[in-house]
């Protein structure tokens, strides 16, 4: 299985990034193997550390757009809870 390759940062990937919504195979997990939800799970990854990546490039510029910050801030923290629904399918009921 081939690695997603990394997102560079760019104009392109700021304004990608502004909706909200994520992807609809990100939404879609049921019937996913578990393959198929680690190769999800390190696609989700890679935004997010590429999305933290722009968010200080965008704030460290002379006149930041803070609108564009604060959107970039919520498509993070959106993919961090992705990121957490795939981890706790990934991980096996353990009935106490």
């Amino acid at each position: 299985m081939s690695r997603p390759k990394r997102i560079r940062f760019d104009e392109d990937f700021v304004a990608r990034c502004e909706p909200l919504r994520l992807p609809q195979s990100a939404l879609s997990l049921t019937g996913m193997d578990e393959g198929d939800l680690r190769a999800q799970l390190d696609v989700l990854r890679i935004e997010h550390r590429d999305l933290d990546v722009a968010i200080e490039a965008l704030l460290a510029s002379p006149s930041p757009d803070q609108l564009r910050a604060a959107r970039l801030k919520k498509r993070k923290l959106l993919l961090r809870d992705e990121i957490a629904r795939v981890e706790s399918r990934l991980i096996p009921d353990i009935i106490a």
